[in-house]
């Protein structure tokens, strides 16, 4: 549908962004042509263009008609490639925006290409790159190099290549141009990230060679999804989304490309999720099993081996992509926040919170992975045992939670991924994975939690599990226990917690789901919850109503299929980071439950 997208004190919509990658780094362009965030560096790097968090000072890279236009975009089938198409009184143009993915290269950069091809009439068009490294500290110097504008900020460079896209002017930092793009005519504009070294420049048919080969790319690997149900297209649009997010060197996905976008316009929670979360770790190997892509199985739990043995047998909520431990929580000051929404913080204070059910998630992995007709070595083996035995040492501990709360308490999702940790392990020692000789203590310590959890976690009044031991709240975090624990063998009780989260958190009536109690008002609806719900459903024999919570969801991405992390309630505004992960991983598990519901299968 064509639109003439609006800012709000110079920030677009949320959900007027749509990301590109090369699998080591995101852009996000928003639907007027501006790409307002680009890490250089890597996923967790500083900004270069960063609009997105500062409108004024954050950078960017401007392309647009400079008349009136209305606006309507696609990615290419199959493809993380973005199209757009700007109509004006005049004519009308094409924009294609890819990150460059091709099979071999020599140098190692970072590069954003542009194509502009005219379809109709006559379209003056404008163009800006406007950089502002580290998080917008820095205003870089123009220089020219072998004939090239080069915007230098540190050590960071930023080659500005326009063929057929006016005279570049560069002066005080930025670089920009003009000219006119008719029928049949195009333009090519590259951004291309180096740091030490040469300079890789290329003609404008060696940039389109580029694209064509990184659509290529995406078509290849999207040819290997096996699934065929229903909702193939929101299924594949997820799976697109989530390799980006996957670091092509290691294999870990990252949270979201972005940071410090908020839960609340205005609000203080506004967090650093350019790291790998275990939890997500877990999610997206289920995710890719089910969507038949084996390698990235392999890659996600040999990072996840690798990365957790260097903190044995404790583990962190969080890794960066290379292993190491995730910063400390900073605030950026000196940026304004999106929309006024500060503090802006990097990097992220739960990565040492204990976390109970990250236990779960490492054994959940593993179970999969081994059911799924692989299987571990002897040192993994060892070192899972030790693990377990550690759960049985920690279980009824208070901890922050799935959700990395200050305040620790006896959270009942925690309780359920210890029970997990040790199903998992008994089930691995039976298919000769781990050790044997310490089954019995798994058993009896399992058998525990339960009556814990039966005892303390359950309410007689909201007849469901609550949020935590002796509590009278709820949180929808409980719903991932249809996925393995016991409580997936009691289907009335989990229906019945289904009920109350739907009716307590639940938004009158609809899909949307708040985590938990209190928070309605706090923040947005977490989209992630209302997935989990209609996965829940189907698998405790409810398919119908999961479909349909399913199909309604589908309604709140945004116009090319992504997600963010949450949804104003009240005036569907997506809230959060963007693309989330979280999102997009319960959306594929969701589908392929509810349509194997569906399908009787």
């Amino acid at each position: 549908m064509d639109r003439t997208p609006v800012r709000i004190d110079g920030y677009a919509p949320i959900a007027d962004y749509a990301a590109i990658g090369n699998k080591r780094t995101v852009a996000l362009v928003a639907a007027d042509g501006s790409v307002d965030w680009f890490c250089p560096g890597g996923f967790g790097a500083p900004s270069a263009l960063g609009a997105l968090l500062d409108s004024a000072d954050g950078g960017t890279f401007a392309l647009a008609p400079t008349e009136a236009y209305t606006v309507q975009r696609r990615y290419l089938p199959g493809t993380n490639v973005l199209q757009s198409t700007f109509t004006t009184a005049r004519g009308s143009v094409r924009i294609t925006d890819a990150m460059s993915l091709p099979a071999t290269r020599a140098l190692d950069f970072t590069e954003i290409i542009r194509l502009v091809d005219g379809l109709g009439g006559e379209v003056p068009m404008g163009w800006a790159v406007r950089p502002r490294f580290d998080y917008g500290r820095t205003r870089g110097e123009v220089v020219h190099r072998g004939g090239v504008p080069v915007i230098v900020g540190g050590q960071q460079m930023l080659a500005v290549q326009a063929h057929g896209a006016g005279i570049a002017e560069g002066a005080h930092g930025n670089v920009h141009g003009t000219f006119t793009c008719a029928a049949g005519t195009n333009a090519v504009l590259a951004l291309s990230a180096f740091t030490v070294g040469p300079l890789a420049y290329a003609d404008a048919e060696q940039l389109r060679s580029r694209v064509d080969a990184t659509v290529a790319h995406w078509e290849q690997w999207t040819q290997g999804c096996t699934y065929d149900g229903p909702w193939r297209g929101a299924v594949l649009r997820s799976a697109l989304a989530l390799d980006l997010m996957v670091d092509e060197q290691r294999g870990a996905i990252i949270a979201a490309p972005t940071m410090g976008l908020p839960e609340r316009i205005g609000g203080a929670r506004n967090y650093d999720y350019r790291y790998a979360w275990l939890r997500d770790g877990n999610l997206t190997l289920e995710a890719m099993l089910r969507l038949g892509f084996v390698d990235q199985v392999h890659a996600s739990l040999r990072w996840m081996f690798h990365t957790t043995a260097h903190t044995h047998p404790r583990v962190q909520p969080m890794y960066r992509v290379d292993g190491r431990g995730v910063p400390d929580g900073h605030d950026l000051d000196h940026l304004h926040g999106y929309r006024g929404s500060r503090p802006v913080t990097r990097g992220n204070a739960a990565r040492s919170q204990l976390q109970l059910g990250c236990y779960g998630d490492i054994f959940d992995m593993a179970w999969h992975y081994v059911e799924a007709g692989n299987a571990l070595d002897a040192g993994v083996g060892v070192r899972m045992a030790e693990l377990a035995d550690y759960v049985c040492l920690v279980w009824d501990r208070p901890d922050a939670g799935l959700w990395e709360l200050d305040d620790q308490q006896h959270f009942t999702q925690s309780k359920l991924g210890c029970e997990l940790t040790l199903k998992r392990a008994q089930q691995l020692a039976e298919r000769d994975m781990l050790p044997r000789d310490r089954v019995d203590r798994w058993a009896a310590t399992q058998a525990a939690i339960q009556r814990f959890v039966r005892e303390r976690c359950w309410s007689d009044r909201l007849k469901a599990y609550t949020r935590a031991a002796d509590s009278e709240e709820l949180d929808a975090a409980v719903l991932l226990a249809s996925r393995g624990s016991f409580l997936a063998d009691e289907p009335s009780r989990l229906s019945s917690t289904i009920d109350a989260v739907l009716l307590h958190l639940g938004v009158d009536g609809g899909p949307l789901i708040y985590r938990y109690t209190g928070m309605a008002g706090q923040e947005g609806a977490f989209l992630a919850c209302s997935f989990w719900a209609a996965e829940a459903l189907a698998r405790c024999g409810r398919g119908d109503e999961g479909a349909a919570m399913f199909e309604s969801l589908l309604a709140v991405s945004n116009d090319v299929g992504l997600y963010s992390e949450e949804i104003d309630a009240a005036t569907g505004t997506l809230l959060g980071n963007m693309p989330q992960a979280l999102t997009h991983l319960a959306l594929i598990n969701a589908a392929d439950v509810c349509g194997r519901d569906r399908s009787g299968r």
